[in-house]
């Protein structure tokens, strides 16, 4: 009896070793990442302009993307996630854009320690898929440029706020990503046109 007991549990292990050892399931990472592809602007100015925070209202500011199914009622997909926080993720991407539109000399980043003339900030108020009727991406953005001049600490030059709309071919996390950055996509190129105007008229840096 005791050898059978022994036959059996020997032969389990066999088995058991022998299954395929199967890696831990995971969120799927999705990135929104707008990309420049015209030709770039004749620059307006040769100061730089500084990117300055990117803050994003909740509950668009986690890594999970957000569903918008009832008026009141937004869910989160802890499944399908951004592979880093939005604030970052469009805070690179602004700057990436503007750094091709060529307007200022050079546009950095916030880490940059250098001291800016020129400082643009944003605040993302909507970043969510819309399934209450016909899905849609959902993108509302607010900047704001201001400058050091005149002794006075980054007076405002201006504040603009965009919201776009854009239909999804479908209910699936990758649709409403690439229905993101199309959203994002078309508000950083109207702001752009925004920007090139301001940097026509700037008010002088303090000193010059």
């Amino acid at each position: 009896m005791i050898k059978r007991i022994l036959f059996s549990f020997a032969i389990l292990g066999l088995v058991s070793c022998s299954l395929p050892t199967r890696p831990p399931v995971g969120p799927t990472t999705w990135m929104v990442a707008p990309d420049r592809t015209s030709a770039p602007r004749q620059a307006r100015t040769d100061i730089w302009l500084k990117m300055g925070s990117v803050s994003v209202t909740p509950p668009f500011d986690g890594r999970s993307l957000v569903y918008r199914t009832g008026d009141q009622r937004y869910e989160k997909d802890f499944y399908n996630v951004y592979a880093t926080i939005p604030a970052e993720m469009i805070g690179n991407a602004e700057r990436q854009w503007m750094n091709k539109a060529n307007i200022f000399s050079s546009t950095v980043g916030q880490s940059n320690s250098f001291f800016p003339y020129y400082y643009l900030q944003a605040t993302v108020e909507e970043f969510y898929g819309d399934y209450r009727k016909q899905p849609e991406a959902v993108v509302s953005v607010e900047f704001f440029l201001s400058a050091t001049n005149a002794g006075k600490a980054n007076p405002l030059i201006g504040a603009n706020r965009y919201t776009k709309r854009v239909a999804l071919k479908d209910n699936t996390p990758e649709a409403l990503v690439l229905g993101l950055q199309e959203a994002l996509a078309q508000i950083f190129q109207e702001y752009e046109a925004q920007l090139y105007k301001y940097a026509g008229n700037l008010p002088k840096p303090l000193g010059q």
